[in-house]
Formats: C-alpha cells, sequence, structure tokens
C-alpha cells in the first residue's frame, strides 16, 4: 500500500495552506482533490478578484454552535499574516470596504501562490476519496485510484455549497463514519426567496439595490442580529449583501424585519413636508430617499396615491413610515446550496480540539475549512478560516 506521511483532502482553500504550511519539512505529503483544478471557489469568488482576508477578523464575525471555538486557530493566523504572503507574492491588493481586503487582478493569482507555497507537495487532481478508516500502522484513505496509508489526515473537502463546482458531502460521511458528531446543515450567505403572494412587490423591482437594515430578534440560542448593507431585490425575492448576511442566521418560518430608509426619520420627514404646504404627493417625497420605483410601488400599496401630501392623515403617514422603516416580510425558503457561497454548520466543534482542529476521537484526523461548524459573515472571513484552520492543523502535525 502507497504510503505518505500526511494527506490531505481537498484542494480548496485549507487543504492548499494546509499543504503550504508543512511544505520545506522533510514530509510526504498528498493533496487528493476530485476536481480537474485546485482552489475553483477561490477563483470564482469575489467576483473573480478574492476577497481573500477581512482585516476585522475576530471570533465574533463566526458563526458556530461553540461561539468562541475558532479563537485560538484565528489568533495563531492572522489576516496580517496573508497578507505578507501576497505581499512577497507579488500581488497588488486593495480594501475594498469595511476591511475587504481584494486583488487588484485575477483571483488566480491567489491559487496560484498557494499552489507554488506547497513547495514539494503531491497535488493529485481528478481522484475521489470514497472512505477513511482507522488501520493498525495509521490512517487508510480508499480513492478511486487505490488506497494511501498516512500517519495523518486532514480533511478539507469543503461543504455542500454550489454544487456545480464539485461541491459533495464526503467530508460529513467521513466524519459520521469515525465518530464524529455533526450539527445540522444549511445554506449560507445566499438569497432568500418569497412566496407567490408576496412577489408582488419584489419581482416588478428586480434589480433595484438600496441601503437597509435587516434584522432578526433574539432567539433559543442566538442574540438578536442585525446588517445594514446594500439589499438588491431580486425576481424570487431578496439578495445583496445585507440579506446574504443575515440568511446565515435565519431560520425557516421567521419573519423578517427591513429598514429600507436607515438613518432617516420618515414619519417626520413627510409631516414636515405637509406642514409646508404639502402639494406634492407621498411618492414624490420618498422618492428623495428611496429609488424612484420603489417609492411610487410602496406609496401605491398603501393607497397614498393621486392626494397630496396635505390630504394624508397622522395616521397614513405613521403606517407608510412603518411600511419604510419595518417592513415585516416572512421568506419561505433560500436559493439553496445552488448559490449558497458557504454550508452553515459540519462537524462538531465539540469532537475537535481547538488550538490543533484534531479529532479527540481518532488519533491523526484533522477537520479544517468549511466542513467544521465554523461559519464566517460575507467580506473575506471565511478565507481567513480557511488558512487559520489549515495552519493550525500544519503546526500541530509538525509539532508531532
Amino acid at each position: 500500500m502507497e504510503r505518505a506521511e500526511v494527506v490531505i483532502l481537498g484542494a480548496g482553500g485549507a487543504g492548499l495552506f494546509c499543504a503550504g504550511s508543512l511544505a520545506g519539512r522533510g514530509l510526504r505529503v498528498v493533496v487528493l482533490d476530485h476536481a480537474r483544478a485546485p482552489g475553483e471557489k477561490i477563483r470564482i469568488s469575489g467576483g473573480g478578484r478574492c476577497n481573500f482576508t477581512n482585516l476585522g477578523t475576530s471570533h465574533e464575525t463566526f458563526l458556530s454552535q461553540v461561539p468562541r471555538f475558532c479563537a485560538s486557530a484565528l489568533a495563531g493566523f492572522r489576516p496580517e499574516d496573508f497578507v505578507a504572503l501576497v505581499d512577497r507574492a507579488g500581488i497588488a491588493w486593495h480594501e475594498k470596504t469595511q476591511g475587504q481586503l481584494f486583488c487588484d487582478g485575477r483571483a488566480s493569482q491567489i491559487v496560484q501562490m498557494l499552489v507554488d507555497r506547497m513547495g514539494g507537495a503531491e497535488l493529485r487532481l481528478g481522484v475521489a476519496v470514497t472512505a477513511v478508516t482507522r488501520h493498525a500502522e495509521g490512517l487508510r484513505v480508499d480513492t478511486s485510484k487505490g488506497p494511501l496509508l498516512a500517519a495523518h489526515v486532514v480533511v478539507a473537502t469543503g461543504g455542500k455549497s454550489i454544487p456545480r463546482m464539485g461541491a459533495t458531502g464526503i467530508g460529513y460521511d467521513i466524519a459520521r463514519a469515525t465518530g464524529h458528531r455533526l450539527t445540522d446543515t444549511r445554506p449560507g450567505l445566499v438569497p432568500l426567496t418569497f412566496a407567490e403572494q408576496d412577489l408582488g412587490l419584489s419581482a416588478p423591482l428586480s434589480g433595484i439595490g438600496i441601503e437597509a437594515r435587516a434584522a432578526l430578534p433574539k432567539a433559543p440560542g442566538r442574540r438578536a442580529v442585525a446588517f445594514q448593507d446594500r439589499l438588491l431585490f431580486t425576481h424570487r425575492g431578496l439578495s445583496g449583501p445585507v440579506i446574504l448576511q443575515i440568511s446565515s442566521y435565519w431560520q425557516p418560518g421567521e419573519p423578517l424585519a427591513l429598514d429600507l430608509a436607515p438613518g432617516h426619520d420618515i414619519a417626520d420627514l413627510l409631516k414636515q413636508a405637509r406642514a409646508e404646504g404639502g402639494r406634492a404627493q407621498a411618492a414624490t417625497l420618498l422618492a428623495r430617499y428611496l429609488p424612484d420605483r420603489l417609492a411610487a410601488a410602496i406609496a401605491a400599496e398603501l393607497g397614498m396615491t393621486g392626494a397630496p401630501l396635505a390630504a394624508q392623515s397622522d395616521a397614513r403617514i405613521k403606517g407608510l413610515a412603518r411600511r419604510i422603516h419595518d417592513w415585516r416580510i416572512r421568506p419561505v425558503g433560500t436559493e439553496g446550496y445552488r448559490t449558497a457561497e458557504v454550508t452553515v454548520g459540519g462537524v462538531d466543534c465539540r469532537d475537535l480540539d481547538a488550538r490543533s482542529l484534531r479529532s479527540r476521537h481518532v488519533p491523526g484526523l484533522y477537520f479544517v475549512g468549511e466542513v467544521v461548524d465554523v461559519t464566517g459573515w460575507l467580506g473575506g472571513y471565511n478565507f481567513q478560516w480557511a488558512w487559520a484552520s489549515g495552519h493550525a492543523a500544519a503546526q500541530a502535525i509538525l509539532a508531532g
């Protein structure tokens, strides 16, 4: 049987980075992936420019059933450490907003940097992994090209998101088969969809984007959560950064509260305009703070067209303001793993050591990256988790 000191399952961000952190230490490292090319999700990320980290990374920017689990690995490899690698590789980058760092050029530069950093590690593509089992001399990895025996196996297979890029649930299968618990998995960072009766407003406004605040109330096991960013109306519901952020927390059946004009007191502004004469219609005044089509649609929905603002009562103005600042909508679902950027949930952190990502049940077995129940916010956090968790596992392997 073929042997290696380390076999890494998955040539995505976490797997490639783990291999690179082991380079030059005299170990035989083999990286396996069923895909035809490494780092495919990196290549398509950030609109093709790869939002490779976020300077604001902390454990508070991640979801997990064990909230502080990721803190140790994140402290061991910081955003600044990855930026140093990017600088050494001569890759130009810029900060877009809120600590988000992007390549000036193509995301493929990051993939090439990670592959180059692997040194003498063997990258084997087009190889499907079928199982990992305990063996008298280590861990056996069964593949479509035959078995390998390793002292250490790192599961970096990712989650279920974007199946067209080759995502599978093999990492979860390996975890179950080796005695690890899994938390419930669901699509994260994903657009939300509406029922047919709620599409009357959103579908005709498809393509319109605004600044908005999205909020979910406190729920069992979850604090109240809110984000403010761009919102996009779609023919199926809502998308945009603020919706992607809140989607990772949203549970089926929950209502979502939206403020479509954060920072403005619409009721006071309309009352003031009415006191000054109020000849204009409500939609005309609203269009100062909302896109024209959205302002007109909301005014029409509430029956506030055809009459000047002066003819509108306090009650109707308050109702209009409430509709804008506290729009309650109950999505029926998400667009699913097809468009989800990440998978929420995964290998239960209680079964892993936080410093090393090593299994508490199987000697020599590690789980890193998206396959673990650690999910970052939108904006480069998930890549930073991939680098940090892969690095933590590599350091533990080197330490023996």
